[in-house]
């Protein structure tokens, strides 16, 4: 393994692609139906004032989810329009798109959108065990019983809606292109050349991976509930509700130290639970999706070295 300190790299799946993101920049590297790769860049652009909240420990963490669910839709909005398109016909369809975008689009954006489902979807994973745990009051009526059950639904449920939809053939790829995704940075990490053997013999699982940050939302919450009340209901709705933050600041915070015990003996464990759900989240690729997930994060390394040296002229000049 290579000792030299390399950026902290992370990535997205989308449909028939991967989507790198840098310093700098945003790449997502789509197959095409005529099986050409296409590119989508965007720059990274953020206000003084987030930059500012991403120094503060377990603000940052809302700050990165909030980011990377504006940016991800709209590489994932990209992918979704043009992986089934034919190349050829590509400005067509742009100007159809723009004669029927919707409304909601127009006032909100692409990225407005990623966010508000990104929430509304938490809102809906958080609510639900608790009525269902609340069903059960009869028979657990404590409150430490209470939380330790909503916390099982909560599992439960993240686990099964995983397994269900990894069925669907759209899904199941996705997964494998997140699998690559994971490859391909591990490849990076570790010092080796970016081929597709050296890629297929790495792990598809990585600590950083979004899916651990879903399942320590879980474990976290387990804690953070002990500190309120579950009585009354309309009570533990809203501190339920007025809790997402602090859920995900922590389970941020979590996951980031996770990354930094990775390699000590024993506290690399702390990680295991985000890496088993991986086990749901990705799976191995085939070589022609590991040649995309290639070709973005070179793009991006490219791009990534274009804007230093450009800012190191600058300096100079």
């Amino acid at each position: 393994m290579s000792n030299e300190k390399k950026p902290a790299y992370g990535g997205q799946a989308v449909v028939e692609g991967v989507m790198f993101g840098g310093k700098h920049h945003y790449v997502t590297a789509i197959r095409r139906n005529d099986e050409s790769i296409d590119f989508f860049h965007l720059p990274r652009k953020s206000s003084s004032f987030l930059t500012k909240l991403k120094k503060i420990p377990f603000l940052r963490g809302i700050v990165a989810i909030v980011e990377a669910s504006a940016n991800g839709s709209k590489h994932l909005n990209f992918a979704t329009e043009r992986f089934e398109v034919n190349p050829e016909d590509d400005e067509k369809v742009a100007k159809e798109k723009n004669q029927k975008e919707s409304k909601l689009a127009l006032w909100l954006g692409i990225a407005a959108i990623g966010v508000i489902s990104f929430l509304f979807g938490k809102v809906i994973f958080t609510l639900v065990p608790v009525f269902l745990a609340e069903m059960l009051r009869p028979i657990f009526s404590g409150n430490f019983a209470q939380i330790i059950i909503e916390g099982a639904f909560k599992l439960l449920l993240l686990l099964a809606y995983i397994y269900i939809i990894s069925f669907t053939p759209l899904i199941k790829r996705v997964f494998q292109y997140h699998g690559a995704e994971h490859k391909v940075i591990n490849t990076y990490e570790n010092g080796l050349p970016l081929t597709v053997e050296n890629v297929q013999s790495q792990s598809r699982l990585h600590y950083r991976c979004g899916s651990s940050f879903i399942l320590f939302t879980v474990i976290v919450g387990v804690f953070v509930y002990t500190l309120v009340p579950t009585e009354p209901l309309w009570l533990r709705v809203g501190n339920r509700l007025a809790l997402i933050p602090v859920v995900l600041g922590i389970s941020f915070e979590v996951l980031q130290l996770t990354n930094k015990l990775r390699n000590i003996p024993l506290l690399r464990a702390l990680g295991y639970p985000g890496l088993w759900l991986q086990l749901l989240t990705t799976k191995e690729p085939k070589n022609d999706q590991v040649e995309v997930a290639i070709a973005s994060f070179n793009e991006l390394l490219r791009m990534e070295k274009e804007t230093e040296t450009a800012k190191q002229t600058e300096q100079i000049v």
